[in-house]
């Protein structure tokens, strides 16, 4: 996929956080420290495709979403919407991009407002975007709540008065309601139960078809990104490690953290033996990621070159882009 045919393109992306320093850093007058949570991500988001991102907990899956859409200032590296530069934008300009780029968060409760029903919600929405007309609003509001499998009624309630899932479900009609292209789902049905994970999913997807979306679909269930992904980014420590379709990815992983990573999932079949050993030590801080390839601490088939050079990530025949110096001889074996 080349940087002309993806509606979204991002290259280098890196994002720091500052920590507040201790009494005894203002005393001693030391240094301020940053954490590193995005190094140089780079990747490509054709449209109408989900793009499955994957990884333990702090290896800056959240971050890289809140980054895309805005919601952490870029301090490093490009981001182009249509081959734009998001950062080069007017006022006008990034509004718009606000309003095609759309994020969905794993709890709704805490982004709706409680004191707003939800037709109050979308009004606002359908309003501040200028949408439709202010007589056309309220049709827009009941076509919204068909489009999510939500009673008309529904305009006249809370949002405490909705179960997780229905909640979800009006976090959903409330980012359709700007007509984005793009949708960005942050853990979105993690906190719900496993039913009412697959109606929405499956909402998700049948919206997609419908309407020509495109999704960044951030997870730690692998089994559930594995069923709504066309591809999937393995991210550790703030890097892509390895990014390809999904069948091949999850069928044969090559990078040795991502079939750790997968190896570790559940399975629903009972006679399927491990073949990956566990990952071993500690998971570095990212106040001080490790010279090389980040993981070589932990990985079976570190030598000499991982602990000094940083792979690039690289296409491998067959197998997508993945970041590791022994690529080639691990896909053999």
């Amino acid at each position: 996929m080349t940087e002309n045919t993806s509606l979204l393109h991002v290259t280098n992306l890196s994002h720091q956080f500052k920590i507040d320093p201790s009494i005894f850093d203002v005393i001693l007058r030391r240094p301020s420290r940053y954490v590193k949570v995005l190094n140089g991500i780079d990747l490509n988001l054709a449209r109408g495709e989900t793009l499955g991102v994957v990884g333990e907990s702090g290896c800056g899956k959240s971050t890289l979403a809140r980054c895309l859409v805005g919601l952490y200032p870029l301090q490093n590296g490009e981001i182009l919407f249509n081959n734009q530069n998001v950062s080069h934008k007017t006022r006008a300009e990034q509004r718009d991009y606000n309003r095609r780029v759309q994020m969905m968060f794993q709890d709704p409760y805490s982004s709706l407002n409680p004191r707003m029903t939800v037709g109050q919600v979308l009004h606002e929405a359908l309003s501040v975007h200028k949408m439709r007309s202010e007589t056309e609003i309220p049709e827009r509001i009941n076509e919204l709540l068909d489009l999510v499998s939500l009673p008309r009624d529904a305009a006249d309630k809370l949002p405490h008065q909705f179960s997780g899932g229905q909640r979800q479900r009006i976090a959903i009609a409330r980012a359709l309601s700007v007509e984005p292209e793009i949708l960005i789902a942050d853990e979105l049905v993690s906190a719900l139960d496993v039913s009412v994970q697959a109606q929405v999913v499956n909402l998700l997807l049948d919206l997609q078809e419908r309407l020509g979306l495109t999704i960044l679909f951030v997870a730690h269930d692998l089994r559930l990104v594995r069923h709504v992904s066309h591809r999937v980014a393995v991210i550790y420590l703030g890097s892509i490690v390895e990014i390809g379709s999904s069948d091949s990815l999850f069928a044969n992983p090559i990078h040795p953290y991502s079939r750790a990573l997968l190896n570790a999932a559940p399975s629903i079949d009972p006679d399927k033996k491990n073949t990956t050993a566990p990952l071993t030590g500690e998971l570095p801080s990212p106040l001080n990621i490790p010279s090389g390839c980040a993981f070589h601490g932990r990985c079976p088939h570190a030598t000499e070159i991982c602990k000094k050079s940083k792979p690039e990530l690289k296409a491998l025949d067959g197998h997508g882009e993945i970041a590791c110096h022994h690529a080639k001889e691990l896909a053999l074996s």
